[in-house]
């Protein structure tokens, strides 16, 4: 049995398509103004890796911010409850998860079942999403590699005050102009970063083990500032970007009619 996943997110826009439970094919795309045409073209990209045909499908799930533009879809389903399916059906362990992606972030506190007790979003800011940090890697001029590879080499990170994108980005340029070192700002960025989900994680009293998902769990900065704000260690699943879209098609798997 093949079905589908697409998740359709502000940035980007993710499939997975299952053979019989197996993942057979990613892929993903940045979703751009088109997100109706992105998905199309995700869509037959991801068939055309796992070697099918719309055709051969017995079921396709939509999620995440565009699912609604997906008109391949069968059915939609939020990305939270996709995000907790996928994410326990490569680390059964987990007990929380939070996903950063481009433009929101999310904590998602589950039960000993795997089903979503609790959750808190962030979709109203850009503070604690791979938003905040695409802006200050401009400020810097770097890429987010770069990015990353030096807020790891910095000492220690020096405080950032503002959670506010724009009044962050000043600040940045201050603390530039007072002449501090380019790896401890980063540094510090990432930890305001990981303060934000912090708090987003105890409001819905995330439980451990904690997952970390999205594009952002990319980011070796990210993880290791993640861990030091939470005290503990986190699970970054193999392909942390398309967790949303494994759910999505896992549940795809348990809508077809036996």
């Amino acid at each position: 049995m093949m079905t589908c996943g697409i998740d359709v997110g502000a940035r980007t826009t993710k499939a997975v398509v299952l053979v019989d439970g197996i993942v057979r094919a990613r892929a993903l795309d940045s979703t751009g103004s088109d997100a109706a045409a992105t998905a199309k073209r995700v869509f037959a990209e991801v068939l055309e890796g796992a070697g099918g045909r719309q055709a051969d499908l017995a079921q396709t799930v939509a999620t995440g911010y565009g699912r609604a533009m997906a008109h391949m879809a069968g059915s939609t389903v939020t990305e939270i409850t996709c995000q907790a399916r996928g994410v326990r059906h490569v680390a059964p362990e987990v007990r929380g998860i939070l996903d950063v992606g481009g433009q929101d972030s999310k904590a998602i506190a589950l039960d000993s079942d795997g089903q979503v007790r609790d959750f808190a979003m962030n979709d109203r800011c850009a503070a604690g999403t791979g938003r905040f940090l695409e802006v200050m890697a401009h400020v810097f001029g770097m890429d987010l590699e770069e990015v990353a590879r030096q807020a790891l080499a910095a000492k220690a990170p020096i405080p950032i005050a503002s959670t506010c994108t724009v009044f962050a980005e000043s600040e940045v340029v201050n603390l530039r102009a007072q002449g501090h070192r380019c790896e401890a700002i980063l540094a510090g960025l990432h930890a305001a970063v990981a303060a934000r989900l912090k708090g987003m994680a105890e409001r819905v009293a995330l439980d451990r083990p904690v997952a970390f998902t999205g594009g952002v769990a990319r980011n070796r900065a990210a993880v290791e500032a993640v861990r030091q704000a939470l005290a503990t260690d986190v699970i970054v699943p193999e392909h942390p970007e398309t967790t949303g879209a494994l759910g999505a098609a896992l549940l795809a798997a348990e809508r077809v009619p036996s």
